[in-house]
């Protein structure tokens, strides 16, 4: 899997191209994920090889139902995810996060455990997490 960056609901213009400027000096592909893409699983957005070369009718009838639910439905604020990424490069990420003074609160990394939530159930774990902490 290549290193990308899934970005949830950026849609303030401003933050949005901060935020790429911050990035673009690591070369690292970004990915804006549609609304209505929020039912597919995480691995499918980010290339995820197994998921990626699955007949799409193994989840697509689910994400129809999902997205027939909430389609209506946003998040609650801005969620990135950082997919393919070793150590040092999320630490990278946030270091040029803090750098450009962008606060994103709702983020987390792909994993084997998280690469088949769609976005609602990820951004649900993320800010549960992030108001325990806080």
């Amino acid at each position: 899997m290549k290193e990308m960056i899934l970005l949830f609901q950026f849609e303030d213009k401003t933050r949005k191209n901060k935020l790429m400027r911050a990035l673009l000096p690591l070369r690292l592909k970004i990915k804006e994920v549609p609304q209505e893409d929020y039912g597919k699983p995480m691995g499918y957005l980010a290339g995820v090889k197994e998921f990626v070369e699955r007949d799409d009718s193994d989840f697509l009838g689910a994400v129809q139902l999902v997205q027939e639910k909430v389609l209506h439905e946003r998040l609650s604020g801005e969620m990135m995810v950082m997919a393919g990424l070793n150590g040092d490069r999320v630490d990278q990420v946030l270091r040029a996060l803090h750098k450009a003074g962008l606060s994103i609160p709702y983020k987390a990394v792909l994993t084997p455990s998280n690469q088949s939530w769609d976005a609602w159930k990820l951004f649900a774990e993320v800010k549960e997490e992030h108001e325990m902490m806080a």
